[in-house]
């Protein structure tokens, strides 16, 4: 098949941004995107479709969910963790939420504070914790750029942990609901400092599309206005309408190709009607979800790279990561909250906890997590999941329940920046194949007791914010692994025997192939990871561009 300049394996959130700047520079991109195009037509309010049968995951996704152990040397099981992402142009920037944050200053050198500040002790036991090669002054501008070409609604300011920003959020923030100034308001109280999330959201008509209905059916679904800043609305057709981007769907890359030397030279996949063709190109973007940009790297064997492309220092799939996120429930009885309605992203967020905020001396942990309160209750996943101890799961007791509270509980939760272990990575599963019989990706993930203590210490301030609310009874529900939120497998880094990609994201052992996503983070930080991962992505496109000739020949 025709090649291009440049192949870009994944048209989602990362993909999308880096196209646009290439095209812009007057580069040809060719995009492999498994998935279909999807517009607002496929909106559906049916959370039995979208959430419990996750129909967004066809047609890839959904059947090479990675398996799941605590131990090297157990065999993997199903995950017991959300795992599934979208398969589409636009990727899962079509059914998140939206929330668009940047990371904290503090996330992009938690090792060098932590032992500036605590000493190297802090460090928790067999951690391979790192800083990134990059500021968060360096990628403020990215952060910006990409702030306004997806549309951010956000209150400059108004966290005042945050970063120093070089200009005003695109649109003012979602507005307020009862349940977020209540939340807001406690918080005060107790003398944090609250603030609403930043959203990938039209909180007023912006770049030609419409301000958001807040229908309740955000999550996991099209935008049924396109008020949504997925990038299947903004980024994508604006390269498309340069002329230099095509997308080719339906596309499923298989391999990586190398030449003798290691470069790469561009992308085997099947199409649409399941035949295998090769793109070639100048120069590869794998921008993928973390799971499948891992995977392809392992599958990608060569004489050059024997154990998979650019690990020749067995650094593919080291240093995973994923959010931990304890989550208290809360009793208002008599009062209708409210929290079906509205996005996910409507919501009031508290930094207190995150990054170095606090006092960590004696905690016997490091970093912390962001606090939010929950929106976007789903009422069937309410039912199933959201019950107080003692009450039982089905009957009478149960119904009586949910008739007099189902409208009246309000969750918290926290994001905790757990750092990296040697022990958890992932690899390829020896034992479980997808339908087309290529191993799927096997995670090796279990907590210590760093992450324990670190879980009881935010469960207590979530606990604590309730109260404060007016709940009359609070309890936790389940630790909850983010597996959506999945970091690491191929680090940033200026070490090649300790990361994969160098600072701009091109891979020390291939030069022309550069890696975009959360797989590259060397630390997750207390935030939603898709703003950071699109400025990264910004980043590393400007630098093709910039460093064209050396990169490509």
């Amino acid at each position: 098949m025709p090649g291009a300049d440049v192949v870009i394996v994944g048209m989602g959130a990362a993909g999308g941004v880096a196209a646009d700047v290439l095209t812009t520079a007057g580069v040809e991109v060719l995009g492999l995107e498994a998935g279909p195009r999807l517009d607002a037509g496929a909106a559906r309010f049916d959370e039995i479709a979208n959430v419990a049968h996750a129909r967004l995951s066809e047609p890839k996704s959904k059947h090479e969910i990675p398996t799941w152990r605590a131990h090297e040397g157990e065999e993997a099981g199903p995950s017991p963790h959300p795992m599934m992402m979208v398969n589409a142009v636009g990727g899962t920037t079509i059914h998140y939420e939206g929330l668009s944050i940047r990371l904290l200053p503090h996330a992009f050198r938690t090792r060098s504070a932590t032992i500036e500040r605590y000493g190297p002790g802090a460090i928790p036991p067999g951690s391979t914790l790192a800083d990134w090669p990059l500021t968060y002054e360096e990628l403020e501008p990215d952060y910006a750029a990409v702030e306004a070409a997806i549309g951010v609604a956000g209150a400059a300011g108004a966290n005042v942990f945050e970063g120093e920003r070089s200009g005003p959020f695109p649109m003012p923030p979602l507005r307020p609901t009862g349940w977020s100034e209540l939340a807001a308001d406690a918080a005060r109280r107790l003398g944090w400092h609250p603030f609403p999330a930043p959203a990938s959201i039209n909180s007023q008509p912006y770049d030609g599309r419409p301000a958001c209905t807040y229908c309740g059916f955000c999550m996991h679904n099209v935008c049924h206005t396109d008020a949504k800043g997925a990038t299947h609305l903004n980024v994508i057709p604006r390269a498309e309408a340069t002329g230099r981007l095509r997308i080719e769907t339906g596309a499923r890359a298989l391999e990586i190709l190398v030449d003798g030397d290691g470069r790469t030279t561009g992308v085997r996949y099947l199409d649409a009607e399941g035949r295998e063709r090769v793109a070639r190109a100048r120069a590869v973007l794998l921008a993928a979800y973390t799971f499948e940009n891992v995977r392809l790297l392992l599958l990608s064997r060569s004489p050059a790279f024997p154990d998979g492309l650019a690990n020749d220092h067995g650094q593919v799939g080291a240093h995973f990561m994923a959010h931990i996120c304890p989550f208290v429930h809360g009793l208002f009885p008599g009062r209708r909250l409210n929290t079906w309605t509205g996005v996910g992203s409507q919501v009031t967020c508290l930094d207190d906890f995150n990054g170095d905020n606090f006092d960590h001396e004696g905690l016997g942990f490091v970093s912390g997590g962001m606090l939010t309160a929950f929106a976007e209750h789903t009422p069937i996943a309410f039912a199933r999941d959201v019950r107080p101890p003692g009450l039982p799961r089905w009957g009478a007791r149960w119904k009586a329940w949910m008739a007099r509270h189902a409208q009246s509980v309000g969750a918290v939760y926290a994001q905790y920046d757990a750092p990296p272990y040697v022990h958890n990575r992932l690899d390829l599963d020896p034992h479980v194949t997808d339908r087309l019989g290529v191993p799927v990706i096997r995670v090796t993930h279990r907590l210590t007791e760093h992450e324990e203590r670190a879980v009881a210490f935010l469960r207590a301030r979530l606990h604590e914010w309730l109260r404060a609310m007016g709940a009359t009874e609070t309890w936790d529900a389940p630790v909850h692994i983010e597996g959506r939120h999945a970091f690491g497998g191929t680090r940033m880094g200026t070490d090649p025997a300790t990361s994969v990609v160098d600072a701009h994201g091109f891979a020390h052992a291939s030069p022309n192939l550069g890696i975009l996503g959360a797989s590259v983070f060397p630390t997750m930080g207390g935030h939603n990871p898709t703003l950071t991962l699109q400025a990264l992505a910004r980043r590393t496109a400007r630098h093709l561009v910039d460093r064209w000739s050396a990169i490509t020949t």
